[in-house]
């Protein structure tokens, strides 16, 4: 069986706490995208059909991207993706027990996150 790996809706960006202010005012203010809160704290913003998810993040110097993307078996994809050589970062971020999915890092260290699309 081939593993089936797609885009996912969701877009988070780490913001450092020096910056997040000014960035939640950027995104809300300058740029007028529709904000949203529903799963504070973390704050986000309708990106046409995506989700851009601003998350504070007091440890980090700069800001992070990190991207999403969805499968029908979490195992199978990333499982394929190790084969492949892509390496597993799941310590980065918790996602509790029982999450279908995993953290995984391009090789620009860009982090996605692995996951079927009804996990949450």
């Amino acid at each position: 069986m081939t593993a089936e790996i797609k885009g996912g809706i969701n877009i988070a960006m780490k913001v450092p706490s020096h910056q997040y202010e000014a960035t939640l005012a950027f995104y809300r203010d300058v740029v007028g995208l529709e904000p949203f809160d529903d799963k504070a704290p973390a704050r986000g913003f309708l990106l046409g059909p995506n989700r851009l998810w601003i998350d504070e993040a007091p440890g980090y110097s700069q800001a992070e991207v990190w991207l999403e993307l969805f499968t029908p078996d979490h195992k199978l994809a990333l499982g394929h993706l190790e084969r492949n050589g892509v390496v597993r970062c799941d310590p980065i971020e918790d996602l509790g027990a029982g999450f279908r999915g995993g953290w995984v890092m391009n090789p620009a260290n860009i982090v996605h996150m692995v996951r079927e699309p009804d996990a949450w």
